[in-house]
């Protein structure tokens, strides 16, 4: 099951989630790093110093997901797709797409996160 959320909603629905995970790609390596990003007004997300390797994957491509796990068993996983872009040390993430995903077998889990917006319909199954 899956819920989009506006990425304008993102400060709301981080409020839901603790420390995430920065997926990179450099052909044909995937780096994923730990962070805690804080989230703009405008669907954007700043990441602090994810490290030298990231920075570098992104000089190749900028493409990138940002991975929030469940607090709870079952619970909805948030998914923000995005283009990064550097600023110094840190990464500024905007973001093109945002779902609250959890596979149809987890669906004895809690109710959607109230950051998805009160609008919190399902697509898929």
């Amino acid at each position: 099951m899956s819920i989009p959320v506006d990425p304008a909603d993102l400060r709301q629905a981080l409020a839901d989630f603790d420390s995430g995970y920065l997926l990179t790609t450099s052909s044909p390596q995937v780096k994923v790093v730990t962070v805690d990003p804080v989230a703009g007004d405008d669907g954007t997300l700043r990441i602090a110093g994810p490290g030298r390797g990231t920075l570098r994957n992104l000089a190749e491509n900028p493409t990138v997901t940002v991975v929030f796990p469940p607090r709870e068993r079952h619970g909805y996983t948030l998914l923000v797709d995005g283009t990064a872009t550097t600023d110094g040390e840190d990464v500024l993430v905007t973001a093109t797409a945002a779902v609250l995903h959890r596979p149809a077998a987890h669906a004895d889990g809690p109710l959607p996160p109230e950051g998805c917006g009160h609008d919190c319909a399902p697509i898929g199954g």
